[in-house]
């Protein structure tokens, strides 16, 4: 299993506070926006909605969680990929 973060901002802004929190996963770079566009979650204001999209092996989207609550995601995530099977 891998996992992810992705964000419009820079790959060195996304490095930098991917290291400033600790985190144990890469936050991936979408300067041009063009993949939050394709996912549907550039908002009119140029910035991507906070949702979490749970892909598959085969690259099929198995579900999207479109209310992440920075307090309890990390919870959130670890149920939601018990509960698809992918823990």
């Amino acid at each position: 299993m891998r996992y992810f973060g992705a964000s419009v901002d820079s790959p060195e802004t996304n490095a930098r506070f991917a290291r400033s929190l600790g985190l144990p996963f890469p936050i991936l770079g979408d300067a041009t926006k063009a993949v939050a566009r394709a996912y549907g979650v550039l908002s009119v204001t140029g910035y991507a909605s906070r949702w979490t999209f749970y892909i598959g092996v085969d690259g099929r989207i198995l579900d999207i969680d479109k209310r992440v609550s920075s307090a309890s995601h990390g919870r959130d995530v670890v149920a939601r990929l018990t509960e698809l099977g992918l823990s």
